[in-house]
């Protein structure tokens, strides 16, 4: 009642009334007002896009103030210290490592930019998920990096807030989140009935509420803590929730509510409801086996349990593959249903529900600088924790989902204290670890690795939806970011129970992803699980497995290491037990993922390393350590099968998975722990169990025999060797590799830089990316260690980013340094890192490169041998692998083999077995006598050697060998047994003596020695082995038999004779080499080398070796192979000989393709070397021959062009606006980087030129205006060509085959365009060549001794004489097209400048246009000027003589009426002005406002070619005395009318001189005289001020602004000379160009002595009475009637200097680019663009392919490029720090002129480095754009589409 009167009142009225109530002391009656009011106002039923109430709200708040007002004044009591800014995804935000306490720490860039950080590690990134600034905040980063603003402001100086400022705050803002909260609660509906849709209409409607909650939040402290009262008041929530008894939609409201709650727990209602039923299923889905797995049960129910066990004993598990695990947490509040106390907490519930819209999630971050707030809404965000994740799971929006949750966690968990708080009163721990369990139980299934049947374990499947797209990550990246808290971490080690969790939490990822290898035919579909397995095993096992590492670093932490190793072997007993595994892995199955056995082993490590434990004593026994094993070897074997192509049928995945294996992000958590893990059992386990396992799991066993031909059951012949290959690097790589194994933390990243770099020369950025970074984190330094920087500048050396010429753009790399070549070059480690096989020979021939480089050697390079850092003492055990006679009598063997040429043998085996015997050498064994075991007889393996020392069973003889060989083999052959030997006294003795071995049953009855001492009890019964019939071979092979074989070596003999044999020397060492060794050359070679570094450092480890060596050496005999040995030796020899001569072919070969190729370099890519002569300067030869003669580069015949099958000039055409971008002055314009700098384009020499031409046409006649001025200075027509000739015929067809070819090409063959055939430039039209005139070619050269007069009149005839009309020939008729092509290449716009377009006046100005741009263009390319004469890379480019034929040839169709014909004007003076009959038309442009140079290329276009030289140098003289004349007119305008006078009556007085007309005195003071007359020229300046002219004009400043004047028309005629009469440029200095220009054109006699200077007037030569002439020309500009003296005055002076065409000048620091256009609104559709881009030529701001500004279906960028360069658009893209270039129909990304300190680009700011400009690249691109070379240099082109 009350309310309604209210209602209809004014609301500040209102508000002011109420507020006034409300301050009383007695405020009852006001509240209940208010109250009513907020009931009406805040009518939930109404719709919620009625914004009254919010009108409403905003009024009542303010108490009657303007809201703005209101706001002000609340924001003056701000006390907040932190920043706070929230931002959203793709928000540019800053991260300072120096500054971070926390790594996850960012800051908004205004506090980046307030704060200091010079010389910090920061970087620039665009937030993936959002953020929040975090300055002001000391937990996260160090005070030192805040920003000035929140450094100082403490909340002591900010004055206390009146209490009645917020009082209507406190009152409204309750009623109106629980308006907001009723809409939420109503507007719900659950996902599986409604739509998205309908959950965003909800969101879209409650916009402007949710809005005007974060702008309160923007108010400062103080509102926050306003917002905070009522969000986390307990009785407020309570009072309003349920909404008063007697409303009704109140309460229904309220049960939609609780419905909504009810499902929110863990585990659902239905599911507790079920729960006596559940038991009997869960038994039956195999829920007990994951029990067993979980350690732990559900505490209130043991008997239910074990009704389960019973249940499933009965039933074999897993009947469904999927399995359920039933929940086992000690905290039931994460799967109860969740209850509310405060608003807050529903709000945070209905964002959950509503899948966290943008809005809601702002709001609740931009509360966070309240502290009250951030804990009370932290432990609410624990609370919903579990909800938050079951809400995810079932999202189809888990992308953007995931994204905002973890935008909130990060700021909650990212604070150690917090973090600390909730983990000890919410159990955050408990429940994360709980929630992911939950999580990846939804998704698992049986394990089928090993034995498939009866398997128990579980693990992830990993082709679900949670696995495949990483649903899992917000959730794991939560626990790692609080496992980097060490309090945190430290409660989770101590916490038993949850580690046993964690530890069943990792088995579900053990094995996960099985391979089973494709036997008989390929996979139909190739399964890309793997991406998601090793994703998951990365974030989800090791990076907390890192962060709890982190925390084990020192002694005290040991306990925590033990538990966790203790628990690490009972989980892993457990999966040994489920998967029923006993000894034998199955057979052609692997699994990359053991994250078991990684915990295990980087524990260990760090417990040796850090922590000073024993290893003994976290060791397992024997048996344990023997199954260990077993999983690691595998992956190792089948990495050597998947490369020796034994899984092919299984897809490529299978090699991404083993690439990925060892791929720098994940390699130090799977390969190098596998590697340590098996180091660790190669230590503990018997050296020859563990050596015969190797080979065995190789599956090279049947490889090891002394037989020339044996029998493999597993592999096929062409396996062998790579896979033996592969044993024996594994090995090396297990006894040498020592990263676990006592390396420090320097060492390490020093040898994984250096591994990386020999491979290639690596950017900084990509080294960054490739070295491991866990135990050395890169960013912050760890005290004590090296740092990445300093390691890199020992290692290595920066190499500038360089250009090679053809433009393709180097970044700054890093290459190693010398010394490290030689020393530390380790192809072990690069074997170990190498992703592609093919960077392991990259290294080494970079290697081979250096030695040659260096002189140290020049052949082919063995790898080299590099010492080891000595093992830690625990792993000394190790070395045992080195000295045990199964690897000795394996060494021995291949050694034999390799000598005797058996099959599959190979350098690389004989390079490891090498190695492998130099390791033993180095590493050797403490004697220990008494623990050798006596030799037991019995064994006959013990016979093959004494002992299992590597020095003593190097020279031990062998005699007999007894082997296996199929009956076909060549040792069977023989009927009687070998009876050489003459201590061999029967044959009985020899079979007693012969060797016998077997690496399997070596293997066995070492594995049951080790089984019995571990079990004395011997209780288990090993399996009997099925492999025993493994050696009987399937199908019918030939039968074995037992063979003898008499082999009388040793280990060093083998050696001696392999080094004969490398040599190819029968002596190749003398009995006394030892003695004269010089073993300083030993460290880099060949094999040779590496033999004799063997045998020297064996010989000085002992004398009895240095005697036998000696001995043998002495005896030297040539080795003695079973068979007949001529014929193998001979071929041997054939083949080093047939080798050496096909090498020599093929030198031979190469040296002449070389040649070859430079010749056509030299030819035809002139692009590509600027400094080469001019390979064919076609001016110039052309008029010199008989007759030219073309190559056509399609046919290959060679003939002269004819009118009917006419030749023509491969050429590019294209619209080009240079020439209209030149600026008067040479420094370039500025790009604008802040409001205040603009760019003016006025004053451009394309808008001059428009300007003059409009002003022209004013006052002018049309006709006569057209022929007065060029254009083309915007978008004209540049041809440029690559040199090469072909017939049109032959072109035709060419483009014909172009048409049909299928292939996707870079050009569009129906706009014409093509590549040569023959240097690939691109091309889009051919010019033709005009058949050559021979003979009287002479005499078109003659100097002629004519007098001018006649000269002149001999010109005027020629004009007169008609052009004869063309004859219509195939010639003719191509010529036509190609004026058709050229006009098609600009836009009409830039054509028509007449008053009617189309009209021949316009399209002869078009015409002669064409070849001003040209000949202008071609300036510019030679610098401005033509000092350096002689040909440039520009004048191979130009085909100008071509051109002007054809211009020539179209042009004969106009002729230039008699009575118009400038000539006459130049050389006659009119007898009298004509009658006015003319009056209605108006007059002809004056002589001295027409352009110079537009005449000369008219009067030589238009007379009948060839022209004879005499006539064009006649009109050259002629039109430089226009020339000067206008020169002298510019000049008197810049005087004072003082100096004016003076000059003028000085030059009067020489009138009458001799040579008056060569003198620029007289003529300069005439021509003041005659342009003061009438309607004065000069009126204009009189009346300003004289300019302040500091300087007076002497007479050598006047001929110096005359000569620079002249100068444009002298270089221009002197080049179009060259062009059309082959003359030379000579080259002169730049203060002699004039005189060089004047005699070159015939101006002046050529002067005997060069240096006298020429005088520009003396080079006048006039034909009929100077004064006279200069009368008429003066009068034509005073007689003008209608124009004002300004405008005639503004067309007199024309300044022909333009400087050289510029880009802008960029600023050196990017950054400055970045901040100001990146915010930066755009002109047209006044939004901020999404792809901001920026002209480089004229600093236009365009939206790249914003919808914003399209017109016509044309996007700003591609419509800028037409407008601003005639389609050739040069854009920096602002986001991503590249420039792109846009060419008519096509684009190319051309690269970054910014660049990193390190010398590299930064594409798409994705490192976020700053970037400074590299001035080089920057004049590259101006180049290129001057030159018009985009088209040739940059390869990448693709169209646009109209779309950029």
């Amino acid at each position: 009642m009350m309310a309604a009167s209210l209602l209809r009142r004014d609301k500040k009225a209102t508000a002011v009334h109420l507020k006034a109530d409300l301050n009383r002391t007695d405020n009852s009656s006001g509240v209940r007002q208010l109250q009513e009011l907020l009931d009406a106002v805040l009518n939930p039923e109404k719709p919620a896009a009625d914004t009254e109430a919010l009108d409403w709200c905003k009024c009542l708040i303010a108490g009657g103030e303007g809201f703005e007002e209101f706001c002000k004044t609340v924001r003056s009591y701000d006390n907040a210290t932190l920043c706070g800014l929230v931002w959203t995804a793709n928000f540019v935000a800053y991260r300072c490592r120096t500054c971070g306490i926390s790594p996850c720490m960012s800051l908004c860039a205004e506090c980046f930019n307030n704060g200091d950080h010079t010389g910090h590690d920061f970087n620039m990134f665009r937030s993936q998920a959002g953020g929040a600034c975090d300055c002001g905040d000391s937990n996260v980063m160090r005070e030192s990096g805040f920003c000035r603003r929140h450094r100082l402001r403490t909340g002591e100086n900010v004055p206390s807030i009146p209490r009645d400022l917020l009082l209507m705050s406190e009152m409204v803002l309750p009623r109106f989140i629980l308006c907001i909260i009723q809409y939420l609660r109503d507007g719900y509906v659950e996902p599986d009935t409604s739509t998205e849709r309908d959950l965003q209409k909800v969101l879209q409607q409650l916009e402007p509420q949710i809005s005007f909650l974060e702008e309160l939040t923007k108010m400062g402290g103080a509102m926050r803590t306003v917002l905070t009262k009522i969000l986390t008041n307990q009785q407020t929530f309570k009072e309003l929730s349920m909404g008063q008894e007697e409303n009704l939609y109140a309460k229904k409201n309220y049960d939609k509510y609780l419905s909504a709650l009810k499902n929110s727990g863990l585990v659902s209602v239905e599911e507790k409801a079920q729960g006596a039923t559940a038991d009997v299923t869960v038994g039956a889905e195999g829920g007990a086996g994951a029990m067993v797995l979980l350690g732990t049960t559900a505490p209130g129910s043991p008997d239910e349990s074990n009704k389960e066990e019973d249940q499933d004993a009965g039933q074999s598990v897993g009947q469904r593959k999927r399995v359920k695990l039933s929940s086992s947490t000690k905290d039931p509040c994460i799967i109860e249903s969740l209850k509310h106390k405060c608003f807050l907490e529903e709000l945070l519930f209905w964002t959950i529900k509503y899948e966290f819209p943008q809005k809601m999630v702002t709001f609740l971050l931009n509360m966070l600088p309240d502290q009250d707030y951030k804990i009370t809404f932290t432990k609410t965000f624990v609370q919903h924790y579990a909800f938050i994740m079951k809400t995810l799971m079932k999202s189809h929006e888990s992308d953007t989902m995931s994204n905002r949750i973890v935008h909130i966690s990060v700021q909650l968990f990212s604070n150690e204290e917090l973090a600390r708080h909730v983990t000890e009163e919410c159990q955050l721990l408990d429940i994360m670890v709980t929630v992911l369990l939950y999580m990846m139980e939804s998704c698992l299934i049986k394990s089928e690795l090993q034995d498939e049947d009866n398997s128990r374990h579980v693990v992830v499947n990993c082709s679900e939806a949670l696995l495949k797209n990483n649903t899992y990550w917000p959730l794991v990246s939560d626990f790692i970011n609080i496992l980097s808290h060490q309090s945190v971490a430290k409660k989770f080690l101590e916490d038993h129970s949850l580690l046993m969790l964690w530890m069943s939490f990792v088995s579900f990822f053990q094995g996960m992803n099985l391979n089973k290898r494709e036997l008989n035919e390929h996979v139909e579909f190739e399964s890309q699980t793997y991406y998601a397995a090793f994703a998951a095993e990365l974030e989800a096992c090791a990076q907390p497995m890192w962060g709890l590492l982190t925390h084990c670093k020192v002694k005290e932490t040991q306990e925590y290491t033990k538990t966790v190793v203790r628990y690490c072997l009972e989980t892993l007993q457990i999966w040994f037990d489920a998967i029923g595994f006993i000894d034998e892995p199955a057979p052609n199955q692997v699994t990359f993922h053991l994250p078991l056995h990684r915990y295990y082993a980087m524990f260990l490590s760090k417990a040796v390393k850090c922590q000073g434990l024993d290893l003994d004593s976290l060791l397992p026994d024997q048996e344990m350590l023997m199954k260990i094993m077993v999983h690691p070897l595998q992956i190792q074997a089948c990495l050597s099968e998947i490369h020796s192509n034994m899984w092919v049928r299984n897809g490529l995945q299978i090699k991404g998975q083993a690439m990925t294996y060892v791929q720098s992000h994940f390699c130090n958590s799977m390969i190098d722990p596998d590697i340590y893990l098996l180091q660790v059992c190669a230590s503990r386990l018997d050296p020859d169990y563990f050596i015969s396992s190797v080979f065995e799991r190789f599956k090279v066993v049947d490889l090891l025999t002394m037989a020339s031909q044996h029998q493999n059951a597993v592999l096929d012949s062409e396996q062998e060797r790579p896979m033996l290959e592969g044993a024996l690097t594994f090995l090396v790589i297990l006894t040498s590799l020592r990263i676990h194994l006592g390396m420090t933390d320097d060492e390490i990243l020093r040898a994984e830089m250096v591994s990386q770099l020999c491979m290639n020369d690596r950017t900084h950025s990509a080294l960054l990316d490739l070295i491991p970074e866990n135990p050395n984190p890169k960013s912050g330094i760890v005290p004590g260690s090296c740092s990445f920087e300093e390691m890199l500048s020992a290692v290595a050396d920066f190499k500038a980013p360089v250009f090679e010429p053809g433009g393709s753009m180097q970044q700054g790399m890093y290459t190693p340094k010398a010394e490290v070549w030689e020393k530390e070059f380790d192809p072990i480690m690069v074997v170990l890192r190498t992703v592609y096989r093919r960077d392991v020979q990259s290294a080494m021939d970079r290697y081979s490169a250096f030695l040659k480089q260096c002189g140290i050697h020049t052949g082919n390079p063995w790898p080299p041998y590099k010492e080891r850092t000595p093992l830690h003492p625990c792993y000394k055990g190790l070395i045992k692998l080195l000295h045990c006679k199964t690897l000795h009598i394996v060494i021995f063997t291949l050694l034999y083999k390799i000598w005797m040429d058996h099959q599959n043998m190979s350098e690389h085996v004989l390079c490891m077995v090498l190695y492998l015997i130099e390791l033993g050498l180095d590493n050797q064994v403490q004697d220990n006598k008494e623990d050798e075991e006596p030799c037991i007889e019995e064994h006959c393996h013990d016979s093959w050697f004494p002992g299992t020392s590597l020095l003593s069973n190097l020279h031990h003889v062998i005699n007999f060998v007894r082997v296996r060989v199929p009956e076909t083999a060549p040792e069977v052959k023989r009927e009687a047994p070998p009876s050489t030997s003459t201590e061999a006294s029967s044959y009985g003795q020899n079979l007693r003596e012969a060797q016998v071995f077997s690496l399997v049953a070596e293997r066995r009855r070492k594995f049951q020695e080790i089984i019995n001492r571990s079990n004395t009890e011997a209780t288990q019964v090993v399996r009997p082995k099925s492999s025993s019939t493994r050696w009987v071979p399937p199908g019918t092979p030939p039968q074995l038999v037992t063979e003898i074989l008499e082999i009388r070596e040793s280990m060093l003999s083998l050696l001696i004779k392999l080094h004969q044999k490398l040599s190819s020397k029968q002596n190749s060492l003398s009995a006394s080499w030892l003695e004269d060794m010089d073993t300083s050359r030993h460290a880099h070679g060949d094999g040779i080398t590496a033999i004799e570094r063997i045998l020297t450092k064996a010989a000085t480890r002992s004398c009895q070796i240095k005697r036998s060596i000696q001995d043998i050496c002495g005896k030297v005999c040539p080795p003695v192979p079973p068979k007949k040995n001529s014929p193998s030796d001979k071929k041997t020899m054939d083949k080093e000989e047939r080798r050496q001569r096909a090498r020599e072919r093929q030198q031979k070969l190469l040296a002449e393709f070389a040649s070859r190729q430079k010749s056509f370099m030299e030819t035809a890519m002139d692009v590509e070397s600027p400094d080469t002569e001019a390979a064919m300067d076609l001016g110039a030869s052309e008029v010199m021959e008989s007759e030219v003669l073309y190559d056509c580069v399609i046919c290959g015949q060679s003939g002269p062009s004819t009118e009917d099958r006419p030749t023509g000039l491969v050429v590019l055409l294209q619209a080009s606006s240079v020439l209209g971008h030149r600026c008067k002055s040479e420094e370039a314009k500025k790009l604008p980087t802040s409001d205040e700098e603009h760019i003016y384009a006025a004053d451009t020499c394309g808008v001059a030129h428009d300007v003059r031409l409009t002003l022209m046409q004013r006052f002018f006649k049309d006709s006569s205006c057209l022929q007065s001025v060029s254009i083309g200075w915007d978008g004209g027509v540049y041809v440029q060509t690559c040199g090469h000739t072909l017939h049109i015929d032959c072109h035709k067809s060419y483009m014909e085959s172009l048409r049909n070819d299928q292939v996707l090409q870079g050009f569009s063959v129906d706009k014409g365009e093509f590549t040569c055939p023959l240097c690939r430039q691109f091309a889009n039209s051919v010019l033709p060549c005009r058949p050559g005139r021979g003979t009287e070619a002479g005499a078109w050269h003659t100097p002629t001794n004519k007098k001018t007069c006649v000269l002149v009149k001999e010109v005027e005839d020629l004009q007169e004489k008609l052009g004869l009309f063309p004859t219509e020939s195939n010639l003719s008729k191509e010529m036509e097209l190609v004026i058709k092509d050229i006009k098609n290449t600009t836009q009409k716009k830039y054509m028509d400048y007449g008053k009617n377009p189309g009209s021949p006046d316009n399209d002869f100005l078009f015409m002669y246009s064409v070849a001003r741009t040209n000949l202008e263009l071609e300036l510019v390319h030679r610098g401005g000027n033509l000092c350096s004469g002689g040909a440039s890379a520009a004048a191979k480019r130009s085909c100008l003589n071509q051109l002007f034929h054809v211009l020539a040839m179209h042009m004969r169709l106009y002729s230039i009426d008699s009575a118009y014909n400038p000539w006459t004007k130049l050389t006659q003076v009119a007898q009298s002005i004509q009658a006015d009959g003319f009056d209605e038309e108006r007059p002809e442009v004056p002589m001295l406002f027409r352009d110079v140079p537009s005449l000369l290329i008219i009067f030589v276009l238009t007379m009948p070619q060839p022209l004879r030289k005499e006539h064009f140098t006649c009109v050259v003289k002629m039109l430089y005395n226009l020339q000067f004349t206008q020169a002298l007119a510019a000049l008197s305008s810049k005087f004072s009318p003082e100096e004016r006078q003076a000059w003028s009556t000085a030059g009067a007085l020489k009138k009458n001189a001799a040579n008056a007309e060569k003198c620029f005195e007289p003529l300069l003071s005439h021509v003041i005289t005659e342009l003061s007359k009438d309607k004065s020229v000069y009126k204009v300046n009189a009346e300003e001020t004289p300019m302040l002219m500091s300087s007076v004009w002497s007479p050598q400043s006047i001929e110096f602004s005359l000569q620079q004047f002249c100068m444009p028309f002298l270089r221009l005629s002197c080049l179009l000379q060259h062009h059309l009469y082959g003359d030379a440029l000579t080259g002169c200095l730049e203060e002699e160009e004039f005189s060089s220009l004047a005699m070159c054109l015939g101006l002046v006699p050529s002067a005997p002595q060069p240096s006298s200077i020429v005088h520009s007037a003396s080079c006048l030569q006039w034909a009929v009475s100077t004064f006279d002439l200069l009368t008429q020309w003066c009068a034509e500009v005073t007689g003008l009637s209608q124009m004002q003296a300004e405008q005639s005055l503004t067309l007199l002076v024309q300044d022909p200097q333009w400087a050289a065409p510029r880009l802008l000048q960029l600023p050196d620091n990017y950054n400055i680019i970045f901040q100001y256009y990146h915010r930066k609104a755009c002109a047209a559709c006044k939004k901020v663009p999404k792809d901001p881009a920026l002209c480089l030529v004229c600093g236009a701001f365009v939206c790249l392919k914003g919808v914003c500004c399209k017109q016509q279906g044309t996007c700003e960028c591609v419509l800028h490029s037409q407008h601003c360069g005639a389609a050739t658009g040069i854009f920096l893209l602002i986001n991503a720090s590249v420039i792109i270039i846009i060419r008519g129909h096509r684009f190319c990304l051309w690269g970054s002129v910014y660049l990193d300190a390190h010398g590299e680009e930064d594409r798409d700011l994705r490192r976020g480095k700053p970037l400074f400009l590299c001035e080089e690249r920057y004049r590259v691109l101006e180049q290129q754009w001057v030159s018009h070379t985009f088209d040739h240099i940059n390869k990448r082109w693709g169209p646009h589409y109209n779309g950029l």
